[in-house]
């Protein structure tokens, strides 16, 4: 084994290892925070070295891969087209790196997947530069433009987004944002690939490709081609077979590469770099990694080629901190590795992560701001298999790189239990302190039963990672289709109390002469308001619409479910997941362990303040009739001031203060979502389980919804995830973070399989010191105690992002806030969801 480059002095990697007041809010702006100047020149590189461009490179192979093989079976060709994509896609090993590699395109640079959605790729380009877009900002080249041009008229009418939009039928289309009213979002697997999953690492880790090989050989020689079934198995071997040489073969193009590139270099600690970097590359190509180098490098690989067969949102990277740990441990035991360099290599790891872009549509960067790949989550912490505490040092050191690299990918997310260590509960809380928005906390205490309760193996549950923003997974083992679609709750309870009908609804909706221009409504006919005698029919219309629209967004999801599995098999993804290669079965078609689909409710807290403000105004106080609080929604409260201050005011029962009266309504709305989408059947052969959170989906679905009882505006943002209701007239939760704990947790969590989330704003005096540090750990603690499922935070002043929206120079890229599920530098949001974190109510212990 060649020596490792630049073994130096190890440091501590307990709690220690952040041994100063970090500030609060502050540090994610300072330079140069990394103990290693590698590190600092990465990190310069990627904010300030190269500009976001569209690279088309991956979408022209793709093309001509898709004509040259035209005549084989879909996986073949899927499988086929992926191995000529790795065979000829430009490659590149770029300065100061330790882990080599890329998903397809160079840094900072978007491919493109036209097997999915092209057209409207095509119209910006058409109509306006990408650099024209307000949000999300990429350079596309004039040669870039007309290659992609060139493409266009072939994939016309064959795109997975053709497929889905051919398939729905009129009643489906009217739901969904894009050409209908809104009531649900299936932006992510209608125009992108399948996501929120994460691989099976171990058996790579243990045998290796070559050992993955035998095993699909051995699976081969084990059919009977007399049996129908059996030669669809073939079908699937083979292109496994296919895919697997392709990969061995790309990663030896790297080891070439980076033997070529050590024989031309500089200095001899660089050509010692490379050509450790080489060996590790060319053993790896099918060998299992024997130490801790090898094993980060393939690590990387076999991550980005997910990403290169598929553009899929929140491609994971699991329990890294179980899966290096052996390769860890045995190595600094052995003398062979320092913890110091291993630090390093994980900063320099987590840097090439955060060079992979996504670009998204326009609708999409409006909500999620946002250029990274997304979703590239890291799990740490929790508990092993067999319910012991699995903290190790790894778990620190990936803890400890968050404030050495300060940026917004990967994701991080930590597992506690009753159980874990006090020092790992106080090395998340000093690094939540400094503003980043990271990291994003779990309870194992709810998550692995409710994951038992759902069909998965007490093991497996116990092994659970985060896929993405806030979705559970058993790793490597399930096909969840988490994030399926976002679903406007708060849109349900106004077509509730109007009859199936939109408040504003009139001749200048484009929907008019199919909806009540034709003398009927959007949903279901199921009363008015204005009308109803008792609160209770209130309720009921809501549960049947409720139903009504279920039904709809899951058949839709299921019509999305189907063509990726008719247009886009995943091959590669399909080595990594069991159990597709003992079935003989596409991940996509249901070769997976466990298989479901996870679309989530939004606005729990809208629809709680709303039905609250129903209750006691209309029905207990009869301050206002029914008829004329219709009206003055319908006005969008124009003329009707003094009950929209009425409403918003704490006169009215709300959402998040511990009082029964709104939480009891909350958790109605909650368990009313859950109980219409959970055990229906997916189109991969599971079933679907609620989420209720909404990431950043609250600022779109509110675009497209008229005024609100809660005494929201039309436009207005809704309830973000599990949050109270805050308008532009007033925040609704006002008894500070306690009360909230208690409302939230009056929920069962338990039953949203896909997902809950919290997302909580403190001013950084809250958090200084010893005494806000421990106030900030009693609260988690009694919130997971309660039965909370999970949690994010921003640490930053109300002030501080004012001054960044109206000097966003001053801060560059340097302010990190938590979105919903994500992390993004806050000047380059867009200017509804910067409002929406602003407007979130500022909370401290006083």
């Amino acid at each position: 084994m060649r020596a490792l480059p630049e073994m130096r002095v190890s440091r501590p990697c307990g709690i220690e290892a952040i041994d100063k007041d970090w500030g609060v809010g502050v540090s994610a702006m300072w330079d140069n925070d990394s103990p290693y100047p590698r590190i600092n020149r990465l990190r310069e590189r990627i904010i300030n070295g190269t500009y976001y461009s569209v690279d088309a490179e991956r979408a022209c192979l793709l093309t001509e891969a898709y004509q040259k093989f035209d005549g084989e079976t879909q996986i073949i060709k899927c499988a086929k087209s992926l191995a000529y994509i790795m065979e000829n896609i430009p490659i590149d090993i770029y300065d100061d790196e330790l882990i080599v590699g890329n998903a397809g395109a160079p840094p900072n640079a978007g491919p493109i997947f036209p097997e999915f959605s092209l057209d409207w790729i095509i119209n910006e380009i058409e109509n306006f530069p990408f650099m024209e877009r307000a949000h999300d900002q990429y350079y596309s080249s004039p040669e870039t433009d007309e290659r992609l041009k060139a493409i266009h008229p072939y994939w016309q009418g064959r795109t997975v987004s053709d497929r889905i939009l051919n398939m729905m039928d009129e009643d489906e289309n009217k739901g969904t944002a894009s050409v209908g009213k809104g009531v649900f979002l299936l932006l992510l697997y209608m125009y992108g690939g399948v996501g929120h999953v994460s691989p099976n690492y171990d058996f790579i880790f243990c045998h290796g490709w070559s050992g993955l090989r035998k095993r699909v050989e051995d699976k081969l020689a084990g059919i009977d081609p007399h049996l129908p079934a059996d030669l669809k198995r073939r079908d699937f071997y083979r292109a496994e077979l296919i895919v697997i040489d392709a990969v061995i073969n790309y990663i030896k193009r790297y080891a070439v590469l980076a033997g070529q590139r050590a024989e031309r270099a500089g200095n001899d600690q660089r050509r010692q770099e490379l050509e450790a970097i080489a060996a590790n590359l060319a053993w790896t190509a099918e060998n299992p990694p024997r130490n801790f180098y090898e094993v980060m490098q393939l690590w990387y690989f076999v991550s980005n080629i997910i990403l290169i067969e598929s553009n899929g949102h929140s491609v994971s990277y699991g329990r890294i901190d179980q899966y290096l740990y052996p390769f860890y441990r045995r190595d600094v035991d052995a003398g062979l590795i320092t913890k110091d360099f291993a630090q390093e290599l994980i900063e320099a790891q987590l840097l090439k992560i955060q060079e992979l872009m996504k670009i998204r549509d326009m609708l999409t960067v409006d909500a999620n701001s946002g250029r990274h790949v997304g979703g590239s989550c890291i799990t740490l912490g929790g508990q092993d298999t067999q319910g012991f505490d699995a903290t190790n040092d790894l778990t620190y050191m990936f803890l400890d790189a968050l404030p050495h690299t300060r940026l917004a990918g990967p994701w991080n997310a930590v597992r506690f239990h009753a159980n874990s260590p006090r020092d790992l509960w106080v090395k998340v809380t000093k690094i939540v302190k400094m503003g980043m928005g990271e990291p994003k906390i779990f309870n194992d205490e709810v998550i692995i039963p409710a994951m038992t309760a759902k069909g998965r193996s007490l093991e497996d549950a116990r092994d659970y990672c985060v896929v993405g923003c806030v979705e559970v997974d058993a790793a490597g083992r399930e096909y969840g289709w988490h994030d399926a679609a976002y679903f406007s709750m708060s849109k349900i309870l106004e077509l509730a109390i109007n009859n199936g009908r939109c408040l504003a609804c009139g001749e200048h909706c484009p929907r008019h002469p199919v909806c009540a221009g034709a003398g009927g409504q959007l949903g279901l006919a199921t009363g008015s308001l204005a009308d109803f005698k008792g609160f209770d029919e209130v309720l009921t219309a809501y549960d049947s619409q409720m139903k009504y629209w279920c039904d709809l967004m899951t058949r839709c999801i299921n019509i999305m479910d189907l063509a990726h599995q008719q247009l886009k098999p995943l091959p590669y993804l399909s080595l990594l997941v069991d159990d597709c290669i003992d079935r003989g079965l596409d991940v996509s078609a249901g070769g997976a362990k466990y298989n479901f689909s996870g679309p989530q409710g939004v606005g729990v807290g809208t629809v709680a303040d709303g039905l609250a403000a129903i209750k006691q105004l209309v029905f207990e106080e009869g301050r206002v009739s029914g008829a004329d609080l219709l009206e003055a929604l319908e006005k969008n409260w124009e003329g009707f001031e003094t009950l929209c201050a009425l409403v918003n005011s704490e006169k009215v029962h709300h959402y998040g203060n511990d009082d029964d009266y709104a939480d009891e309504l909350a958790r109605f709305a909650f368990d009313t979502y859950c109980k219409h989408i959970e055990g229906r059947p997916t189109a991969h052969g599971g079933v679907f389980q609620p989420g209720v959170y909404s990431v950043s989906a609250n600022v779109p679905i509110g675009q497209l919804q008229w005024a609100s009882p809660d005494g929201r505006q039309a436009g207005e943002a809704v309830s973000d995830c599990l949050g109270a209701v805050h308008t532009k007239v007033a925040s609704h939760d006002v008894k500070g973070p306690t009360a909230i704990a208690m409302s939230v947790t009056k929920l069962n969590h338990a039953r949203a399989g896909n997902g809950t989330l919290l997302n909580w704003k403190f001013t950084p005096a809250a958090l200084t010191g010893e005494t806000g540090e421990q106030n900030f750990i009693d609260l988690m603690q009694t919130f997971f105690q309660r039965k909370g499922l999970h949690s994010q935070f921003n640490v930053v002043s109300r002030e501080t992002l004012l001054d960044a929206q109206a000097n966003p120079l001053k801060y560059g890229r340097g302010l990190y806030v938590r979105v919903a599920g994500y992390s993004a530098p806050f000047t380059e949001l867009s200017r509804s969801l910067q409002d929406d974190i602003i407007g979130r109510t500022e909370l401290s212990f006083d």
